[in-house]
């Protein structure tokens, strides 16, 4: 199956370590929460979904980071996430990786592929 571009947000919508965007995605044939971020000036997407239970990691709408602004937080578990990998770094889910979701940027607008 050819897998399509999807509009997300424009580029402005996503500050470094701010506030993400979420977003649905269809893979496999089903649709899943998704959510954008930007860290270190690249976009980062994955699925919101935290590796050690099937809970969005969110604390509030769009709120993924911790306090410092330095790591993705599941609100449920405390499990802390490299943003720039989705690798989990300190919780119950130490070592597993956050499911990616393929994006780009291109003239000011975010864009995810998806089946």
């Amino acid at each position: 199956m050819a897998r399509r571009e999807r509009l997300i947000c424009t580029s402005a919508a996503l500050v470094d370590g701010g506030t993400g965007v979420r977003f649905d995605i269809e893979r496999s044939g089903a649709r899943l929460p998704a959510f954008a971020i930007r860290y270190r000036g690249m976009v980062h997407a994955y699925v919101n979904e935290c590796r050690h239970q099937a809970t969005e990691l969110d604390w509030n709408p769009g709120e993924f980071f911790d306090a410092e602004r330095l790591y993705l937080i599941c609100a449920t578990h405390g499990a802390l996430y490299q943003p720039d990998t989705g690798w989990c770094i300190d919780g119950p889910c130490r070592g597993a990786r956050l499911a990616a979701v393929a994006v780009c940027e291109r003239n000011g607008v975010v864009y995810c592929s998806e089946d």
